[in-house]
């Protein structure tokens, strides 16, 4: 169940209000409106008024709380949230956004003749293991992109293709996708474009004004903040026609038993018959749960997103320039940088910034690396991003490990690229922690700097 913001809240075109009150019921009786801040409902289940009640719910005609498993009244504040800040109609809370990327892409693969997606090749580690491995076992096949050539998108499409996938700030590199160009070659093929846009968060950039159907979030991130809890979140801009061409999309358009004997486009008119299925499924029947006490760490931690956000974002940009200056450093991967592909989209897509996780290459031999990242004092070697601290990590190693060697060069990841994400803390801090290794390092390097590997590579298919 999806709480709609208040009539009030949805006229205010100012995020900074939406953060902090859209979610909430409109009446001083409701459920969520007992104390100021959203309570927790640490509850697994609800009592039913009556009998005819519960078997409504249970039926799926008649909204409500069940079972915490599938809906919970603190979850649904995130979710309406969530689904405000982003433009879209509803929203579905998961229990990370690992949960929400795979849940989303199942919706789209799991039932039906087509099982391709058309892929960026800079996305985070992490999901190139749900593609490459757990969907592949389910019969998925994947073609890699770059992000920045609509061209790639539409030859990769095939009558099987039933979905594009991309991160609207790819991560590690900070890569910038031409989103309004994939997403019309997408609606000319027929197929939703599902965008991860955790790295800018609705602050930044919001994928469905650039033409994106679906839009998730690691809510773990910059949602949250802190790095205190998990969460995944999904919002469907509720555009796409799953009827244009129902033959493709069997599990929206043709009766169910489970649905009443409905299709799902039937008994969700007005609604999301694509986060009816994640939830009433995938939610349901794999338990991909977001906690109460969860969503609520995750609330919190919204109503100052846009303060956070750009804070992050600015200081980053200072740092990203300071270590494009640096000789020990080989490249900075900041769209900031002029001499950055990603420059122009930056200037027309990010007027606000582009986030604050981005990578630098060091200028040094490989066996320097671990050193150069031991040495580091503020920022703190954590497989993690969006927290209000300051951290570093080093792809190759980590998130990135079990990529291929093609498919990391194809990334633009070599071994002596590290991930940056920018915390909270003073930028010259961070500019001095940084400067204080750098230095050390310039100055025990040889004089001659090292060919990346991915340049290596460049010249070699060259």
């Amino acid at each position: 169940m999806t709480l709609s913001p208040s009539a009030t809240i949805n006229g205010s075109s100012s995020l900074a209000t939406r953060q902090i009150h859209a979610g909430r019921g409109g009446s001083a009786d409701s459920p969520t409106q007992a104390t100021l801040p959203v309570p927790i409902y640490q509850s697994s289940a609800f009592e039913f008024p009556d009998h005819a009640s519960a078997a409504a719910m249970f039926a799926q005609t008649q909204p409500g709380f069940t079972y915490s498993r599938t809906g919970n009244p603190t979850v649904a504040v995130l979710e309406a949230r969530s689904a405000d800040l982003e433009g879209g109609i509803a929203g579905l809370a998961l229990g990370s956004g690992q949960s929400a990327v795979a849940a989303a892409l199942l919706a789209l693969v799991s039932t039906g003749p087509g099982k391709h997606l058309v892929v960026s090749e800079k996305i985070y580690g992490g999901t190139v293991d749900l593609l490459g491995d757990t969907l592949a076992d389910l019969g998925v096949t994947v073609t890699y992109v770059d992000p920045t050539d609509a061209s790639q998108w539409a030859a990769a499409v095939t009558d099987q293709t039933r979905g594009f996938f991309l991160e609207s700030i790819g991560n590690p590199l900070s890569t910038l996708a031409d989103l309004d160009a994939i997403a019309e070659v997408a609606h000319e093929a027929g197929v939703p474009v599902v965008v991860d846009n955790t790295l800018a968060t609705p602050v930044l950039y919001r994928p469905i004004e650039h033409g994106a159907d679906i839009v998730v979030h690691s809510a773990t991130k910059y949602f949250g903040g802190h790095g205190t809890a998990l969460a995944g979140v999904i919002v469907d801009a509720g555009r796409f026609d799953w009827e244009a061409r129902p033959e493709r999309w069997p599990q929206f358009t043709s009766p169910r038993e489970r649905w009443g004997h409905q299709s799902l486009v039937d008994k969700c008119r007005g609604g999301s018959p694509f986060l009816h299925l994640c939830r009433a499924k995938f939610v349901h029947d794999l338990g991909l749960t977001l906690s109460p006490f969860n969503a609520s760490q995750i609330i919190q931690g919204m109503e100052t997103l846009d303060l956070r956000v750009r804070r992050h974002s600015d200081s980053a940009a200072r740092i990203a320039r300071f270590l494009d200056g640096h000789p020990a450093v080989r490249r900075v991967h900041h769209p900031v940088v002029e001499s950055s592909v990603d420059h122009r989209i930056a200037e027309r897509d990010y007027p606000s910034g582009t986030g604050a996780v981005f990578a630098f290459e060091l200028n040094c031999d490989p066996e320097r690396v671990p050193e150069f990242v031991d040495s580091l004092r503020l920022f703190k070697l954590v497989a993690n991003i969006g927290d209000v601290r300051s951290l570093v990590a080093h792809p190759a190693a980590m998130t990135h490990c079990r990529l291929t060697e093609e498919q990391r060069l194809a990334a633009g990841i070599t071994w002596e690229t590290l991930r940056l994400s920018i915390g909270l803390e003073a930028a010259e801090d961070l500019i001095a922690d940084l400067q204080s290794s750098l230095d050390e390092l310039q100055r025990t390097s040889p004089a001659s700097a090292r060919t990346s590997d991915v340049e290596s590579a460049q010249e070699a298919r060259a």
